[in-house]
């Protein structure tokens, strides 16, 4: 299939994941929408230098989460790098981020905190519903590994949940 054609079919299918990934990793409705044009700018790029065979042969939802974490990963690396800000008043530090949310937004608040080790595969596992073997290939790592991970992601999230 030519990547002219099969470009608006991807974004049409997989920008609900792709855009629940991202919020859910990002934790920002902003850095989200950042990072899905990045995602999908990306994948335009890729698909342009790829054969007919390859993109034959393409798992586009595993392809885009991968694409997706490597682009959230890198962000965080050059965010990293980057002097860090604080608040300008002493009162901004006080407000606690979860307060005042509904249930959903409250979760959301909690997933965006978890570790970055553990928050990819809670995110892929249980927001986006990939299996197993399919974050262990997007996050190249044994399913094993992926498996203990979201555990212990979970178990983050309910001792979290217990607390507040």
């Amino acid at each position: 299939m030519d990547a002219d054609l099969l470009f608006p079919r991807l974004v049409r299918a997989h920008t609900a994941d792709v855009w629940t990934t991202a919020l859910r990793l990002t934790g920002s409705h902003a850095d989200a929408e950042d990072l899905v044009q990045e995602v999908f700018t990306s994948a335009w790029s890729s698909l342009q230098t790829w054969s007919p065979d390859r993109i034959d042969a393409l798992r586009p939802r595993a392809w885009l989460v991968t694409i997706t974490l490597n682009a959230w990963r890198n962000g965080l690396r050059s965010q990293s790098r980057r002097p860090q800000t604080g608040p300008l008043l002493d009162h901004d530090a006080a407000v606690h981020p979860v307060d005042g949310l509904d249930e959903d937004e409250r979760l959301g608040e909690l997933v965006a905190r978890l570790p970055e080790a553990y928050r990819a595969p809670v995110v892929l596992r249980h927001v986006v519903g990939l299996s197993y073997a399919e974050i262990a290939a997007a996050l190249d790592c044994p399913p094993g590994t992926v498996k203990a991970q979201v555990s212990r992601g979970l178990a983050l999230l309910r001792k979290e949940l217990s607390w507040t």
